[in-house]
Order: structure tokens, then C-alpha cells, then sequence
């Protein structure tokens, strides 16, 4: 009679229907929600990036720059001629008119080498776009595209600098320099002789140094706009950069005096917090 059970126990559940059989598990998927549109990812590198050999890219970096000199040297040449009204234009608004203040000729060469360095100055101005240019032709490989319009936008906007750093220099910062040179020799009473190319050297070097620093604004924005630092790290690093700016500026400034390297050190330090002020202020 157990056997009877148990076989007709097993005939029942062998005769349950398909249909009747535990229910298989909803699908996952039916009730899922559509998934999303794929974000867009950047590539890992720019489209143009190749790699080349150490040797072109040296060669490459040299090509650039022998344009760069090629456009100094011809906008020098081009200047060369107005060398003389550029020289006499200068002297007579820096320092005050007067016999004392007539340039010394100490060299028979004097002159002639003024003239050659006022010439390289203004090829110094015209090359410094030039420069940020060929930089982004080089570099341009390896740029994403927002990159490349950051660099490009960097092209008029250092020439811009360039003069602002020269006007900089012209109306204040060699008025005060050659003001103070006089003031005190009055108190020993003794007169002081201006040489042409000793203070030619010092009017032409700081407008040099300055068109130059004047890009410290455009530097640190395209720093920052590529990705390479950020605002906060240069903040946490400012007594490195204010040294870094010292340094440059005594070391570049021909004064005996100290005036002239102390007046650029601050410039240079009043471009950099001003700039990393206005990146905070915008939430960059």
C-alpha cells in the first residue's frame, strides 16, 4: 500500500501541466529603463598627434625659430633708418630738456650701435607674436581643438602686451627712474653726464624687459585654460614665483642703483596677483 502511494505521488507530479509549473523569473531587462544616450568621450590624444622622432622634432623646433629671428632681423633693418628720429623722439620726452641732460658720445661706434639697438628693439616687439605663433604651429599636433583656438586668440593678444609693457615703461617707469637719478646727484652738487649708450642700454632694455613681462598675464591664462596648472597651485607657490621674479628682474635690469630691478620686481609681482585675483574672481 506505501509503494502504491508513493508510485501514485510520483505519477501526480509527473502529470502537473507545463502550463502549471512555477513561473520563470521576470526578465531584468523588461522592466529596466532605457539606458541613456552614450556619452560623447574625448579621445585620448588629438586626432593629428603622431609620433615622430626626437631628431624632427628638433629640427622642426629650430626652423621655427630661425623664422622668428628671420622676422626681427628684417623688421630691424626695416626700422634702421628711423633709427635717429626714434632716438632723439625718446630722449627729449624721458628726460628733461636741458643742457645737463644732452647725450655724451664716448665711443666713436656710440651712435651707430644706439641706432642698431633701438632697430633691434622694435624687432624684438614685432617677433614676440611671431613667436607665439610658430610655438602653436609647433605644438598644434598635439592640441585639442579648444586648445588651438586658446593659443591662436593668444597671437594678437601678446602683441597688444607688448605694447602696453613698452607704453608701461615709457610713462612711468623710466620717467621715475631717470627723476630719481637726478634728484639725488642735486644734493652733492655735482653734475651728472648722460652718456648715449649707457642710457640708451637702460631706456631700450627696460622697454624690452617690460613688452616681455607684460605677457605674464597671457601665460598664466593659457596655462590654465590647457590644463596645465591651475590657479589654486600657483597661489600655494607664490613665494617661489615672487623669488623667480627677483631674480629675473636684477638680473635683467642694468641699474647700479637698485631702482630700476625693484620697480620691475614689483610689476611683475602686480601682474601675477592680479591676474590669479581676476581668475578667482571669474571662478576660474
Amino acid at each position: 500500500m506505501g509503494e502504491e502511494s508513493e508510485a501514485t505521488a510520483g505519477s501526480n507530479i509527473s502529470n502537473v501541466p507545463a502550463s502549471e509549473e512555477a513561473p520563470e523569473p521576470p526578465d531584468e531587462n523588461l522592466y529596466a529603463p532605457e539606458d541613456p544616450e552614450p556619452a560623447v568621450e574625448r579621445p585620448s590624444q588629438p586626432m593629428d598627434d603622431e609620433e615622430m622622432p626626437l631628431a624632427d622634432h628638433v629640427e622642426e623646433m629650430i626652423k621655427r625659430l630661425a623664422i622668428v629671428l628671420v622676422v626681427a632681423g628684417v623688421v630691424s633693418l626695416i626700422t634702421l633708418p628711423f633709427a635717429d628720429h626714434v632716438i632723439n623722439f625718446l630722449w627729449n620726452q624721458i628726460l628733461p630738456v636741458g643742457p645737463e641732460t644732452r647725450p655724451r658720445l664716448y665711443a666713436p661706434l656710440a651712435l651707430v650701435m644706439t641706432k642698431l639697438k633701438v632697430a633691434s628693439l622694435a624687432g624684438l616687439i614685432i617677433a614676440l607674436p611671431v613667436m607665439v605663433y610658430e610655438t602653436y604651429l609647433f605644438m598644434r599636433p598635439g592640441l585639442y581643438p579648444n586648445e588651438r583656438r586658446y593659443y591662436l586668440a593668444a597671437v594678437p593678444t601678446s602683441l597688444v602686451l607688448a605694447f602696453v609693457g613698452v607704453s608701461f615703461a615709457y610713462f612711468l617707469i623710466l620717467p621715475a627712474i631717470f627723476t630719481y637719478f637726478l634728484s639725488y646727484t642735486q644734493s652733492a652738487n655735482v653734475a651728472i653726464a648722460f652718456g648715449l649708450t649707457k642710457t640708451f642700454n637702460l631706456i631700450l632694455m627696460m622697454m624690452g624687459v617690460l613688452a616681455v613681462v607684460f605677457q605674464i598675464p597671457l601665460l598664466i591664462m593659457l596655462a590654465i585654460m590647457m590644463g596645465l596648472t591651475t590657479r589654486q597651485w600657483m597661489a600655494n607657490r607664490r613665494l617661489y614665483f615672487w623669488g623667480a621674479f627677483a631674480g629675473f628682474a636684477f638680473l635683467f635690469s642694468p641699474d647700479p642703483t637698485g631702482m630700476a630691478p625693484f620697480l620691475v620686481a614689483i610689476t611683475m609681482v602686480g601682474l601675477f596677483e592680479g591676474t590669479l585675483l581676476l581668475l578667482k574672481w571669474t571662478g576660474k
